[in-house]
């Protein structure tokens, strides 16, 4: 079996759960403009690309082209205010860090967020976890499924893609692991489906973070 040495976790949907802040926000956004919102559980087909993606997907298909840097604006603007008000790490995450750092695995946050509200909800959820790298958004790497943040990672950490975990929840994070070389774990616990991550080729699908902590321990 493969001797894995290094993870690379998305953030929203598998580290956090962020989808009533990011929904919430949106839904501020589509009310000041007078159009409809969503259920927030409808946001989680909605996410996952960038919050420019967002407001083209959530705004009516004859919105002007022109008008969405001013959208995105009103919900940076509103995220910004409101990304810590319900947002918290899924049951048994902070163990399964805990327990790879504990083991000398380096660990690493590769998300599609703006590298600003990823870094603070990474550094105030998980405050003794030694990250190797948090990217976001902005930081020069282009959007996943694109995988140079993530080659970028391995590099840092010193780990060849082909040792290293890319773990997400949509078929987003599949496609960006799988671009990089790297094996991917899908986390049915997140925003999208099973048959999502499947159909874009989920090595491993787990239904609990202890589940990410035995592929460890089955192949060291």
């Amino acid at each position: 079996m493969k001797n894995y040495r290094g993870a690379i976790f998305d953030l929203d949907g598998t580290l956090m759960n962020t989808l009533a802040d990011i929904g919430g926000s949106a839904n501020m956004v589509l009310a000041e403009y007078g159009c409809p919102t969503y259920d927030i559980s409808a946001y989680r087909k909605f996410v996952g690309r960038g919050f420019l993606d967002l407001m083209h997907r959530i705004f009516p298909q004859d919105t002007p082209k022109e008008k969405f840097p001013e959208l995105l604006d009103r919900m940076l603007y509103y995220y910004g205010e409101h990304y810590m008000d319900h947002s918290v790490p899924y049951e048994g995450i902070p163990a399964l860090l805990s327990s790879l750092t504990s083991q000398g695995i380096p660990v690493a946050v590769n998300s599609n967020k703006r590298h600003l509200y990823s870094e603070k909800l990474v550094r105030r959820s998980f405050p003794d976890i030694p990250f190797v790298e948090i990217i976001g958004e902005g930081c020069g790497y282009p959007r996943k499924p694109q995988p140079d943040a993530a080659l970028h990672i391995a590099k840092t950490m010193g780990v060849a893609p082909d040792e290293i975990l890319y773990i997400g929840d949509s078929s987003t994070d599949m496609d960006t692991g799988h671009n990089a070389g790297m094996d991917t774990v899908g986390c049915l616990w997140g925003f999208r489906t099973e048959e999502e991550l499947a159909a874009h080729g989920a090595i491993y699908l787990v239904s609990t973070p202890a589940e990410i902590a035995q592929l460890f321990q089955q192949n060291n």
